[in-house]
């Protein structure tokens, strides 16, 4: 894990790799919960025995909102980053599924510094995330997430 105590510990990790996270099993109980938190129980999500017969990948597969869901876990894994009065998850831009996150598949979320900027005392900062999943070369997605920090004086 990398600690983060202000903007220039920050900002000497742009354009480089932060770190990844450990590794997290997506299992079907977690993949029932999101169903009922979003009321989203289509049975490529939700039943095993017709996804196994009938679907495209012989299996269950994740919400791709509930392995974006999984990112400021995922991220507290790979950055602490201190000495804040507040941080914000601001926005996701350019996300790309592409490939999808079977149950019981194996997850890591790595982070990248793409740009950090202080704006009169608020960092923004842009996170390039890409979510890996073991033994896979495709990762389940890319795409950019966006944090607002308030760091004290």
């Amino acid at each position: 894990m990398v600690i983060i105590n202000n903007f220039e510990e920050y900002k000497a990790f742009e354009g480089k790799i932060i770190g990844t996270s450990e590794w997290h099993t997506i299992e079907q109980e977690q993949i029932n919960i999101f169903a009922d938190a979003t009321r989203d129980h289509q049975w490529i999500h939700c039943d095993a025995e017709k996804a196994e017969k009938e679907g495209p990948f012989k299996s269950t597969i994740a919400h791709g909102y509930l392995t974006l869901s999984l990112i400021p876990y995922l991220w507290k894994e790979i950055a602490d980053v201190r000495n804040i009065k507040m941080e914000i998850n601001y926005g996701i831009e350019n996300f790309k599924f592409g490939q999808p996150v079977l149950v019981n598949s194996e997850i890591q979320l790595q982070a990248k510094l793409k740009s950090i900027v202080n704006l009169r005392g608020v960092v923004k900062v842009t996170i390039e995330s890409t979510l890996i999943i073991k033994d896979n070369a495709k990762p389940a997605y890319v795409g950019d997430v966006i944090f607002l920090y308030h760091f004290n004086d």
